[in-house]
Formats: structure tokens, C-alpha cells, sequence
């Protein structure tokens, strides 16, 4: 791709983000030699920081590939940043669409037009308690499969450190200075896949392979071994309300037991009156 292509706005916004990223944050960046010179490709990255996009995309636009990111429509609206979002040629997600084919048709233009278009399968910050990504969306495999563009799986790691997710605030912690960390990978091999039905199975195998490959990357980023199985949002979500439910119950027993026991405690019958002595001291005592 041509520098001309990355655009003013693209070039605008490297402007006003790469200076500070230089400065506050050490890079660690590996296989740009991953990322296709020419033609329209998909990026498949994990999500664990609200700092991914701005590490990523200094990532990528140092190869001279820019990414499209699918971003919430209502950051296109109005302002500055939504002048940015629409310059940059972001593509705007309509959440209210339940077509997917019509959602993500604009991410098959853009490819077809032979841009990069960048994907959170995880669709959020993962839930993941070690910050493994997590079961992905079909997205990016609806999308892989209309076009049969390239995937390329990226790690980041790093970003978490001075942006946790899902901190109580959401402040900076920018010393001791850290190191954003991007590894892209090879290509996920998703022929066997083609001209197939994209039916819900399919959809699911082919997101489970591009995961893998993104959680394979991010282990070698780390230096660990991932869990064998990802993280499953869904589940915990339903496992978490039943939890709720039964602790509800719990609460509600409780509170109805009370008012019942107190009742039964002042309906109590009085005690008995003490029984006539029988014994031949007591007739004694009678006689008396």
C-alpha cells in the first residue's frame, strides 16, 4: 500500500498520537513481516486495555498498512473525533442491524477495495480473570469467508499495565514506563472452510481456529501457556445470575422465616401448673 493512500486524516491522527507514545511507553514489535504488502487482508487482534487500538494501530501504521477499525456509529455523529472517525475511513457498526451480512458490508468493501479491516472478535475487553481472550463473536469469520481475504491473528500485551480493563478509574499508570507488545502471525489457514453454508457451526469452527491463533501468539508474547479452553463470557454470565437467583431466594426464605418464628414463639402455651403432691407427706400435709 502507498503512503499516498494512508490519507490526511490517517496521517493527521499519527500526528497527534505517535509523539506521546513514543514517549511514554518502550515498543516491542514483532512480525510486521506477517502483514501483506498489497491487497485487502483481515486483522484479528484480542482486547485486554482501552490503550489496544492506539498500540495497534502504531503498530500497523508503521508497516505502512493502515487499519479500518469497526467502531460504535455513534462515534461518527458529531465533534472532532467523529471528524477523525469519518476521515480516517473507520467503518461505523449499527448495533440496531440484525442482518450480519448487511452489518459487516461495509467491512467487505472495504477489502474487497483492498484496504485492512481490523476486528476485537472478542467483541469487548475479555472477562477472562488472566486476561486470555475469550470465546469470540462470527464476525470476523462472516467476513473471512465472504471475501477469503487473509487473516492475520495479532497479540498485544502490555496496555493492561497502565490501563487495566474494567478498573474502577480509568487512569494512567505511566510509570515505571512501560512496553507495548504486538506480534502479528501468519496467515489462520481457512481454506477447508470455503464454499461451505456459513451456518452456525461453521461460523463457530472458523471463529475457534482464528482465536486459537490469536491466543497461540499472545502465549509466545508472554511466555506462558494458555489455559486449554477459552474463557466462556456467555456461561459465566449464566452462571453468575443463577447464583443471583438462588441467593434472592435465600434472602426471601429468611425474611419469611423470621415473622414465622416469632409468631410461634408468642403463641406458646403457658406452662403447666405444678401437679398435687401424692406422695404420703403431701396427705400429711393436707390433713394439717
Amino acid at each position: 500500500m502507498s503512503r499516498r493512500r494512508i490519507g490526511f486524516w490517517y496521517r493527521l491522527a499519527a500526528v497527534i498520537c505517535k509523539p506521546p507514545l513514543l514517549v511514554l511507553f518502550k515498543r516491542d514489535w514483532q512480525g510486521m513481516e506477517h502483514i501483506p504488502a498489497g491487497g485487502g487482508f483481515i486483522t484479528a487482534v484480542n482486547h485486554n486495555s482501552y490503550l489496544d487500538p492506539l498500540a495497534y494501530a502504531h503498530y500497523q501504521y508503521n508497516t505502512g498498512r493502515v487499519p479500518r477499525f469497526l467502531a460504535k456509529a455513534g462515534l461518527f455523529k458529531s465533534g472532532f473525533v467523529g471528524m477523525v472517525m469519518r476521515g480516517t475511513g473507520q467503518i461505523p457498526v449499527y448495533r440496531e442491524t440484525t442482518d450480519a451480512a448487511t452489518a459487516f458490508r461495509a467491512a467487505v468493501t472495504a477489502i474487497e477495495k483492498g484496504e485492512c479491516v481490523a476486528f476485537y472478535p472478542e467483541g469487548t475487553l475479555t472477562r477472562d480473570p488472566e486476561l486470555w481472550p475469550m470465546q469470540g463473536k462470527t464476525g470476523a469469520a462472516r467476513v473471512a469467508l465472504l471475501t477469503k481475504a487473509p487473516v492475520i491473528p495479532v497479540a498485544q500485551w502490555g496496555a493492561h499495565e497502565a490501563m487495566p480493563p474494567y478498573a474502577k478509574e480509568k487512569k494512567l499508570r505511566l510509570l515505571p514506563r512501560k512496553t507495548l507488545r504486538v506480534k502479528a502471525g501468519p496467515p489462520v489457514d481457512l481454506s477447508e472452510f470455503y464454499g461451505q453454508e456459513p451456518t452456525a457451526e461453521v461460523l463457530r469452527a472458523v471463529t475457534e481456529k482464528i482465536m486459537a491463533a490469536i491466543t497461540a501468539e499472545l502465549a509466545g508474547l508472554r511466555g506462558e501457556t494458555a489455559p486449554a479452553e477459552p474463557f466462556d463470557y456467555r456461561k459465566e454470565i449464566a452462571r453468575e445470575r443463577r447464583a443471583a437467583r438462588e441467593a434472592a431466594r435465600a434472602a426471601a426464605a429468611a425474611r419469611t422465616a423470621g415473622p414465622a418464628r416469632e409468631a410461634a414463639g408468642s403463641a406458646a402455651p403457658a406452662a403447666p401448673a405444678p401437679q398435687a403432691r401424692s406422695t404420703p407427706q403431701a396427705q400429711e400435709d393436707e390433713g394439717k
